[in-house]
Formats: structure tokens, sequence, C-alpha cells
């Protein structure tokens, strides 16, 4: 079955700013509109690597949840780069998004996505992991990049997508639209089943 047709009579939310994620629903052939919802993304200190976008998502989705209606799915996501036993979250400023490129520069992180799908009587959540290699970025790509791009609405300061990734990006063993912020393959599986 297609799941255009499993989603028949369904009214897809998906509760995203990420002008990404919603091209990637866009392009996996999903109806949807944009359910605007306001999170504090502080997550427990304890949690490390999937458990904290796994926390997110359902935080997220928990915010919305309450008010659906029978025949409506919500979607959230939430997106980390994880490198050497810690977290990159998105740049509070242009300084952060240097020392974050710097600090992801001649080495393997990973990129992982949480998915939380949820309806008035179910709930999935799952995520999917990336690894990506950076080359040796140099100081002026670096700068380059910060100051003619937007690294501060992206996790570890960077969009696969754009020239940054073009450039750096050596390898990649994964979803190349994990990295960009939702895995459609996984996605599109669990929706079919949901």
């Amino acid at each position: 079955m297609l799941l255009q047709e499993k989603l028949k009579g369904k009214r897809i939310l998906l509760a995203s700013k990420s002008p990404r994620r919603s091209y990637l629903l866009k392009e996996l052939g999903v109806e949807f509109e944009l359910l605007d919802i306001e999170v504090d993304e502080d997550y427990p200190d304890k949690l490390k690597r999937e458990s904290i976008p796994l926390f997110l998502s359902k935080l997220k989705a928990e915010t919305a949840k309450s008010s659906l209606k029978e025949n409506e799915i919500i979607i959230t996501a939430d997106t980390i780069v994880w490198i050497g036993n810690s977290v990159l979250n998105k740049p509070k400023d242009l300084i952060e998004a240097k020392l974050m490129l710097t600090k992801l520069s001649g080495k393997m992180h990973e990129v992982i996505t949480a998915v939380s799908i949820n309806s008035s009587k179910k709930s999935i959540s799952f995520y999917a992991v990336t690894e990506v290699w950076f080359k040796q970025l140099r100081p002026e790509e670096i700068d380059y990049y910060v100051e003619q791009f937007q690294p501060l609405d992206k996790a570890g300061a960077y969009g696969a997508q754009e020239w940054i990734g073009y450039i750096g990006v050596e390898k990649i063993n994964g979803s190349y639209f994990n990295v960009m912020g939702l895995p459609l393959h996984e996605l599109h599986e669990e929706l079919l089943v949901f």
C-alpha cells in the first residue's frame, strides 16, 4: 500500500519550524499542515546520545497531543550532533558556530534524529544515526560558511545540503536525509504501520 493511501482521510500535522523538515516531508508525498508549538528544549543533564533527541521529540509531541482529534496525526522531531561523548545542539551565536565547526573538522561525528508520531490513541518514537566524516576544514572556509549562511538554526552549526556540506563532508554512513533533519526511509516505514 502506498503511504498516500494509508494516510487518506487523516490530517497530518508537522510540529517543526525547520524548513528542511517541511521540504523533506513534502518530498515524501505527504500532505500536511504546520503546527506552531513552543517548547523549552532543556533536557536532564544525565541524558546522553540518542536519549537527548528522543526526550525532546517526545516533549514536543506531549505539548500538542492532548488537543489531537481522532483523525489527526502529529509528527515531531529533534536532531543533535554527537561527537566524542558530547552533544552539539544549535549554536547560540556565530562564535559558538565557528567553535563547533572547528571541533567537527577532520573528524567523524554522529547525527542523531529522533521522531515521534502521535495520534489520540497511539504513539511511537524512533531514532536514526548517521556517521559523517568532515575533511580538515581551513579556518577561512569556516569563516566563510558562518558569515554567508545561517548556521544558528542547525545542530552542529552546519547543513549538509549547503556549501559546507559540498566542500567539507568526505563520507556519510547512513541516511543523508537524517543529516538534513528527518530520516525519511524510517519515517515512511513507521507511518505505513502506524
